[in-house]
């Protein structure tokens, strides 16, 4: 049996945080500058590292970055980056993701990195600014100020421009380095290379001015020339480019003409492939890559050799994660195929393409959510999510798209409301529904316009309930009722009703709330609507009948969701059942039922970061654990839900009904402890991260437990899967929609 972790010390929880990925292959050189550079961190809370494209920037930072000193980075080292991001306001959501951050507020996203990042010892990347400069220097002056122990390092072409900026010029690799760090990489593909090759590897880093980029292209080269070829050829490339405008500084003629003299060399498919794959915002799969790019002059099932043939020429690069295999392109290289992309009078039809990809995306992503594959679905959009807000970005800025932009914006209602992307996901619905219109949607088909609206408007709704915006959600909410109902629009009329009911569940007008719910779950039932939303909506009927007293159909409620999301794999809606469910056990006193619920729910809650859930568990866990006899880790607990809670909105919704088990629980705790003692634990608890809040409950118990539901009693078997519907009573007063 482990021991349980003292209240007024808490465990030390998994490893510390960060995000910098592993470095693929060796880092070549620079011995000095990584001592400079991590000499400046110590004395300067920012240092901006700058250089000409190619230079190697980017690799230098990270590798330094995860070499400072152990009290810098005590919270880890993380890294954004900004390339993909379109616009300005975008960089405190990319930012926050990175981090790693849920907020279910409509606080501001930059209080929220302010609040996050006040008591910090962090060490931050930001790499590729260069194009939201102002937005970025801003944040980062608003967060050095509010964040004393942060230390950023910035990673671009300029400077932030900040005060107490360091700045940090990088200067092309050593011809030594340089003839080194190409020998490396020539030895991947030709295990025996290096020998006679000496002069002429060094000769063509000096024609290359040393610069890493322009190394690795030439690297890549190898299995087709020898160096002295590629020598050759790249004097002859040079006599021919003129690799931008007179003006430039040398080093960005050399950059610019060492891609263009690479871009020479590649084959015509190469070439349209490489041009086509820069409207991709970060990594994309193959699967993207084919249904993009393919057609009109390059063969879909001929693009897995023609992206072949640029990863070996450095051209593209390769990734691995939980995803899979990825592949991206560097920006300096991007840019250059999107210029010939622009010169072939093809961005439109390609950025229409990549929206299409990632619209069907997001449709069958919302289609599995209600699957086993529930995590993967989360997984995959959020390491899609640079895409999607390309995607999102073009349909809400280009003339006539502006309805794609609001059926996208609402189809992603799982990632914003199950994955803590609520702050995000509200920025592009209020964009979506503006009042400001698309001039080019006359020609709009005008069912298409209807729909995508109607979505977009219940999703909005739902957001601001989760945000505690009553005002804002009242408002689209009956929008969207009105406007279904007038267009007969059944499926949109459902949902605006349940989620109007939802908002009554939190503002504590229970038998409006139940009224509503009844009556949209017989909706639901009327047009064979089953998914994760109808199931919320029977186990906020359970909540909403719960706290009226009746325990044993709440019970009822949440045993047939538990059922179904057996049948379907589900699993973020199973955390809220289990929730009501393990509410009923502590009412009952079966204890170590309540406990074996709430630890249950509290893994799939972390694991979606869903921070309401979550937040939720915690709450009823200080209960139970008060219950059990231990005050002290219950007024632990209680502390580190008071954390959370700034961070999901009003402490339990401001509501009566959700706070009484709170004021339950903190006076048992008081009394069996002491004011004193029952604050000193509390604010112990108020230091837990999330992280380490589910490290410590996990920690706490003997049992074991499974994520995934148990399968159905036996005698249900014969029904075979997916053929439960939810159950409910028959309507309060008739199916009304308005309370």
């Amino acid at each position: 049996m482990r021991r349980t972790p003292q209240p007024d010390a808490p465990s030390s929880g998994p490893p510390r945080p960060g995000n910098l990925p592993h470095e693929l292959n060796r880092f070549v050189g620079r011995a000095a500058e990584l001592s400079a550079l991590l000499r400046d961190l110590e004395t300067a809370r920012l240092v901006t590292v700058t250089g000409v494209g190619g230079v190697g920037k980017s690799r230098f930072a990270a590798h330094a970055a995860a070499r400072a000193p152990t009290p810098l980075r005590r919270d880890g080292v993380w890294r954004v980056e900004l390339t993909p991001v379109r616009g300005g306001e975008l960089v405190e959501h990319a930012l926050a993701q990175a981090l790693g951050l849920t907020d279910h507020t409509t606080r501001p996203p930059r209080q929220v990195l302010v609040d996050h990042l006040a008591e910090r010892h962090l060490l931050l990347v930001l790499d590729g600014y260069e194009h939201v400069v102002d937005a970025c220097a801003s944040l980062v002056r608003d967060l050095l100020r509010a964040a004393p122990h942060l230390r950023v390092i910035a990673v671009g072409r300029r400077p932030l421009t900040l005060a107490g900026e360091r700045l940090f010029p990088l200067a092309p690799l050593t011809a030594q380095d340089a003839a080194e760090l190409f020998a490396d990489r020539a030895r991947g593909l030709l295990p025996g290379f290096g020998a006679g090759a000496g002069p002429d590897v060094l000769e063509l880093c000096r024609r290359l001015d040393c610069l890493p980029l322009a190394v690795e292209l030439a690297a890549g080269r190898l299995r087709a020339l020898s160096p002295a070829q590629l020598l050759e050829r790249l004097d002859d490339r040079f006599r021919l480019l003129t690799g931008g405008g007179r003006d430039a500084l040398p080093r960005h003629q050399t950059l610019r003409t060492t891609i263009g003299w690479s871009h020479e060399l590649c084959t015509a498919p190469e070439r349209l492939l490489w041009a086509r794959l820069s409207v991709f915002s970060g990594p994309f799969d193959l699967e993207a890559a084919e249904y993009v790019c393919g057609g009109d002059g390059l063969r879909h099932d001929e693009i897995l050799d023609v992206l072949d043939a640029l990863l070996a020429q450095s051209v593209v690069l390769r990734e691995e994660g939980p995803g899979g295999v990825r592949y991206r392109l560097l920006d300096t290289v991007r840019a250059y195929g999107a210029e010939w992309l622009d010169s072939l009078g093809d961005t439109g039809r390609m950025r229409r393409r990549h929206r299409d990809w990632y619209l069907g995306l997001a449709t069958w992503c919302e289609l599995d959510w209600f699957s086993p594959r529930q995590s993967e679905v989360a997984a995959r959009i959020d390491a899609e999510l640079p895409n999607l807000r390309a995607a999102l970005e073009f349909c809400l800025s280009e003339p006539g798209e502006g309805h794609l932009g609001r059926y996208l914006a609402g189809t992603l209602w799982f990632y914003w409301a199950g994955c803590g992307r609520l702050a995000e996901g509200r920025h592009w619905l209020d964009r979506s529904v503006g009042p400001d219109g698309d001039p080019g949607e006359e020609d709009a088909d005008p069912d298409e316009y209807r729909d995508a609206r109607l979505k977009a408007l219940w999703v909005l709704g739902y957001v601001a309930v989760l945000q505690g915006d009553v005002v804002a959600a009242l408002a689209a909410l009956e929008e969207c009722r009105e406007d279904a109902e007038c267009a007969g629009h059944t499926t949109a009329l459902a949902y605006a009703v349940h989620r109007t009911g939802c908002l009554a569940l939190v503002t504590d007008d229970l038998p409006r709330a139940e009224r509503l719910l009844r009556a949209a779950l017989e909706r639901y039932r009327e047009i064979g609507e089953l998914n994760s939303n109808v199931l919320m909506g029977q186990v906020e009927l359970a909540m909403a009948v719960a706290f009226q007293g009746d325990l044993p159909q709440a019970v009822e409620l949440c045993e047939d969701v538990r059922d179904i999301c057996a049948d379907h794999g589900e699993r973020w809606t199973l955390a809220y059942a289990l929730y009501v469910l393990a509410f009923a056990a502590w009412n009952a006193g079966d204890l170590p039922k309540a406990r074996g619920l709430l630890v249950e729910s509290l893994v799939i809650d972390h694991e979606f970061h869903d921070l309401l859930g979550l937040v939720l568990t915690v709450e009823l866990l200080a209960l139970v654990t008060v219950a059990e006899g231990d005050a002290a880790e219950g007024a632990v607990l209680q502390g580190a839900a008071g954390r959370i809670w700034p961070s999901v909105g009003l402490p339990l919704f401001g509501s009566a009904q959700f706070n009484g088990p709170h004021e339950w629980c903190a006076a048992r705790a008081r009394a069996a402890l002491g004011d004193a003692r029952f604050d000193e634990l509390a604010r112990a608890g108020e230091r837990l991260g999330s992280d380490e809040v589910v490290a410590r409950v996990l920690a706490r118990g003997e049992r074991q437990w499974t994520t995934v539901p148990a399968p159905r009693h036996a005698r249900d078997a014969e029904n075979g899967p997916g053929t439960r519907e939810p159950a409910a009573s028959p309507t309060a007063n008739g199916g009304e929609t308005t309370g």
